[in-house]
């Protein structure tokens, strides 16, 4: 399966390829059949990138999932200004350009807070692109607390995608977005989450479980 928001990507480099061969037949010279070589790739790049596979949804009500297929590089306590407002705890999940990158809404609830920040495009591991990278800022309040989570541009994403609005009920697991190329996405918990990943894990979106309220 294809994600939707890649569609218009993978058909755009599919054209060009298609123009690149037809180029190539009437002129074959060598630099054309280099640029269409490169071409397939990127197109053959794209269709890989933009998969989108079914996920096995873990039932319960407290769990927190993981939004997004990647390696947790941080975990730490930290000030949040805008949802929380005080101390908690920050999961950093990485994500190269080689995993899926179709975001899952990680716990069922209401959405009560969004924010959209156009920022920089340091690299997503970096501490200082929680603060100032692009990113989406998305707050869900469960019956037991609230979380907050973040869609972080990286050096090489330039694009954040999320199909949230404040006020939507949505589900642990739901598809909400993309972010192309190469990302971080940060999770915010309060003290009654019990986290359940360590450093290095390898989490996967909406399949994974990183922690559940108490």
């Amino acid at each position: 399966m294809i994600a939707p928001d890649g569609i218009k990507v993978i058909v755009i480099t599919l054209l060009i390829f298609v123009l690149c061969i037809i180029v190539t037949y009437f002129f074959p010279v060598l630099l054309l059949k280099i640029l269409t070589g490169i071409v397939a790739i990127i197109f053959l790049f794209n269709f890989y990138f933009f998969r989108d596979p079914e996920r096995n949804i873990p039932k319960g009500n407290d769990l927190i999932l993981s939004p997004a297929d990647g390696t947790v590089v941080m975990i730490e306590d930290v000030d949040e200004p805008y949802y929380f407002k005080t101390k908690v705890r920050r999961v950093s999940i990485f994500l190269s350009v080689f995993d899926v990158h179709v975001n899952r809404i990680p716990v069922i609830g209401k959405v009560e807070f969004l924010k959209y920040i156009k920022g920089k495009f340091l690299v997503a591991f970096a501490d200082k692109a929680s603060e100032e990278n692009e990113q989406s800022i998305i707050g869900i309040r469960h019956e037991k607390g609230k979380i907050l989570f973040k869609q972080i541009a990286g050096i090489i994403a330039r694009r954040i995608i999320y199909h949230v609005v404040e006020g939507d009920t949505v589900d642990a697991g739901d598809r909400f977005g993309l972010i192309r190329y190469g990302s971080r996405v940060d999770m915010f918990f309060p003290e009654n989450v019990e986290l359940k990943v360590s450093l290095k894990d390898k989490v996967y979106g909406g399949e994974t479980i990183i922690g559940e309220f108490k």
